[in-house]
């Protein structure tokens, strides 16, 4: 692929971090890129302080973070500082991801288009491009860095954390998304590598067996004994790296990993729900007929001491508490990420988003995890704030996808938004609250849905169908397809139309 030189861009990787050193552009090739970013930025009136200064943008991708905030409405979840992005931003209450798994979830925040139901589907994407670049649209990222931005990646951004492939995912001959960043980093630390740091407990800690290790835990000591602590010290200095270089925006993107499984914090986050009576868990019964409900394969497979959450309640309350305290254990890192942009200045220009990969199940359908099409699944936070927002803490209860992020930050940059990107900018309802969205798409592996504001259709490979009716108490209880005839044919069509083009 090309840049704005007419070279292609090179990806060279340091082995220490899987350091995508920034290309050698040159200054003059800098400035006009600057310039031309500013201009656009000012002709679309996006967030600024200054005409010629394009905004910086910060991604804070969360793993398997369910909506259950004390700013979404969960009060007896302690996360003090997403909560404070949210009484300055825009907290979108509806918010779908395009699938209920890391990988294909990622892919769309990641290319602005629908994708693979697959957590290799950036790999298939790389090999594609590696065979013909020309039928690949380039990524996210890649079109900020085209567009004079310094592209970063920390943690768990794309599948991979560090965005290697191999045994070990630190293989530099296997990029997960070549042309994309200048730098593409994971420090393992004592977990060793980027796979041991992706499902590591406390002090370096690495899965082997999963049934050997426990499905969770809390450690005292600081937060550095977790693999976010240590992630996140490395985000913090490439955030100092990139606030000190005033030529260039940037464009940051820092991965947490909790409440990923195992779930594992420092113990004094899990000290927040030590008396906490926590809600009783909705509709938490398997369904009865046939549904995308699956047996929890991947929370089954680690150390459960023979107890089974369906069953033993006892057991079930010690999982939340525990997913709660994980939370707030991410919840300190985002804190931490917005008090170094605060005390770096850059705050006053930077777009702030905030996003969870995918939702998670605490029990409700007698699932404890991902990978369905229920709400529970694919609704999880989004949150965008800058300087010169609208009515910020005022949220909104819109429909709007995963999808909607790449043109919504090319809108608010000041950039073209590419005709290559299936969704479409928020700005309308980043400007007033009040505006509509627009149904939501997400798929699996053999089935697909849509969910308008009353409704969720789910529609099998082989024309099954469930219909659930969100406006009646039984929610995602009770399929109601049958009854509901035309309105299935309907739905089906708006999917066909929306995933088949």
């Amino acid at each position: 692929m090309q840049d704005l030189t007419g070279r292609r861009d090179r990806q060279c990787q340091e082995p220490r971090l899987g350091i995508l050193p920034i290309d050698g552009r040159s200054a003059g090739v800098k400035t006009l890129l600057s310039l031309f970013a500013a201009t656009a930025l000012c002709c679309t009136g996006g967030p600024q302080t200054a005409a010629d200064t394009p905004p910086n943008i910060l991604i804070i991708a969360v793993d398997d973070l369910r909506p259950e905030l004390a700013s979404f409405g969960a009060s007896y979840v302690h996360s003090p500082h997403i909560d404070r992005l949210v009484s300055a931003g825009r907290a979108f209450r509806r918010h779908y991801v395009q699938a209920p798994t890391c990988g294909a979830s990622r892919y769309t925040l990641l290319t602005g288009r629908y994708g693979g139901a697959s957590n290799s589907a950036l790999f298939e994407r790389a090999a594609q491009l590696q065979d013909d670049p020309s039928t690949v649209p380039p990524s996210m990222p890649a079109w900020f860095r085209r567009h004079g931005y310094t592209t970063v990646s920390v943690g768990k951004v794309s599948h991979h954390p560090g965005g290697l492939g191999g045994e070990d995912w630190d293989d530099l001959r296997q990029l997960e998304m070549p042309d994309s960043w200048d730098r593409h980093l994971l420090p393992a630390g004592p977990w060793q590598h980027p796979r041991g740091w992706m499902h590591g407990l406390a002090r370096g800690e690495i899965r082997g067996d999963p049934a050997e290790m426990a499905v969770y835990q809390a450690a005292d000591g600081p937060d550095s004994i977790y693999p976010d602590g240590h992630s996140v010290d490395e985000a913090l200095r490439q955030l100092d790296l990139l606030t000190s270089d005033r030529e260039r925006p940037f464009f940051l993107a820092v991965g947490i990993l909790r409440p990923h499984l195992p779930f594992g914090a420092p113990l004094r986050y899990l000290r927040h729900y030590a008396d906490k009576q926590l809600p009783p868990t909705p509709h938490p019964a398997k369904p009865k007929g046939r549904t995308t409900w699956h047996a929890s394969n991947e929370f089954m497979k680690y150390q459960r001491w023979n107890r089974d959450p369906n069953t033993d309640a006892e057991f079930a309350l010690e999982v939340r508490r525990h997913y709660a305290a994980c939370v707030t254990y991410a919840d300190a890192q985002v804190g931490r990420i917005l008090e170094r942009l605060q005390q770096s200045g850059a705050s006053k220009n930077t777009v702030v988003l905030l996003w969870g990969d995918h939702g998670w199940h605490l029990g409700e359908h007698a699932i404890w995890g991902k990978h369905a099409l229920y709400e529970e699944s694919l609704r999880s936070p989004l949150v965008i704030s800058y300087r010169g927002l609208l009515q910020p803490g005022v949220p909104s209860d819109a429909l709007v996808e995963t999808l909607d992020v790449f043109p919504t930050l090319c809108d608010l940059a000041g950039l073209p938004v590419p005709d290559f990107v299936h969704g479409a900018s928020l700005r309308p309802i980043l400007d007033d609250p009040a505006a509509t969205g627009h149904p939501a798409i997400s798929y699996r592996r053999g089935a697909r849905t849509i969910r308008t504001a009353t409704h969720r259709l789910i529609l099998h490979d082989d024309g099954f169908a469930e219909l659930y009716d969100h406006a009646s108490a039984d929610k995602e209880t009770v399929n109601v397809a049958a009854s509901h005839p035309t309105l299935v044919a309907e739905l089906s069509e708006r999917l066909r139309d929306r995933l088949d083009r």
